[in-house]
């Protein structure tokens, strides 16, 4: 049986998701959050981490951004394949949310037109739209609004396939050392491994969308999630890259297959602030 959503519901939903994402963080980085403040052995670390706590309580008492930087919107749809959408074009209704979600928040405005002339849109849009078909009759909403001090140390490399698993451990480890304090740790990483060029970098950046601190269902992928993460905070980067033991909150592998004569990895690092709401239609 169809199901009818009007576009109109889908823009509400993302206004209100952009403010949300911006002003709160989201309970699951909270916990990691709070568990590096307890585990971490530098005394300066620990008191970063503690100040970043007061700041997000701060934020959402006082309903202040979380970050100055309230990131371009990325929003990732999975929308049911028996849904028929009535009223404006899919794109127009998510970018009539960015816009009216960045107005009334509030919020900074961050995006160009045009990546080389760099005039302002004023209105923070458009959005970065990733859309999947599933069975069903929802529509699942993902924001992610993504903050570019992270986002410009995140890297792909195109590795070849007998560089093996060695090789795609010592790109992410790279890729977060060359990130250094640039990233504002501590960090979640992304990683994205297999498709072609482009399938591992939206794999990356949605794998920070994951729950902080899940893991993968394959166990060779969560054993190197693990690893991964324990290896990035043994770097001593620490929290705001001023030295200790947590450089990053969570690492997120995300896989699929590729090519016999490839091995993609995708690296896409987000900041403390790993901004993300789900709701679903």
């Amino acid at each position: 049986m169809i199901r009818t959503v009007n576009a109109e519901e889908l823009t509400e939903k993302i206004s209100e998701m952009c403010v949300e994402a911006n002003h709160f963080l989201s309970g699951d980085m909270k916990n990691v959050m709070k568990r590096a403040a307890e585990k971490e052995k530098s005394p300066l670390g620990r008191q970063i981490l503690e100040q970043l706590q007061e700041n997000l309580k701060i934020a959402s008492e006082d309903m202040i951004p979380i970050c100055q930087d309230t990131g371009m919107a990325v929003v990732f749809l999975e929308i049911g394949q028996d849904v028929h959408l009535e009223g404006a074009a899919l794109e127009d209704a998510v970018n009539e949310g960015v816009r009216r979600g960045y107005r009334d928040g509030f919020l900074r405005k961050s995006v160009v037109g045009d990546p080389l002339i760099r005039e302002n849109t004023k209105d923070n849009t458009p959005a970065v739209i990733h859309t999947r078909i599933v069975p069903g009759h929802q529509v699942k909403i993902t924001v992610a609004p993504k903050g570019f001090g992270s986002e410009n140390m995140s890297r792909i490399f195109m590795l070849k396939p007998a560089e093996g698993i060695e090789g795609v451990k010592n790109a992410v480890l790279t890729a977060v050392k060359d990130a250094g304090p640039n990233a504002c740790p501590p960090m979640v990483v992304g990683v994205g491994i297999g498709g072609t060029f482009e399938k591992c970098a939206v794999m990356a950046k949605e794998a920070l969308t994951r729950e902080a601190g899940s893991h993968s269902k394959i166990p060779a992928i969560k054993e190197m999630e693990e690893e991964l993460l324990q290896k990035i905070n043994h770097l001593g980067i620490g929290p705001g890259g001023l030295g200790g033991t947590t450089t990053a909150l969570a690492v997120h592998i995300n896989t699929y297959p590729t090519h016999i004569a490839g091995l993609p990895v995708a690296v896409n690092i987000c900041c403390h602030v790993n901004r993300h709401v789900v709701r679903v239609i």
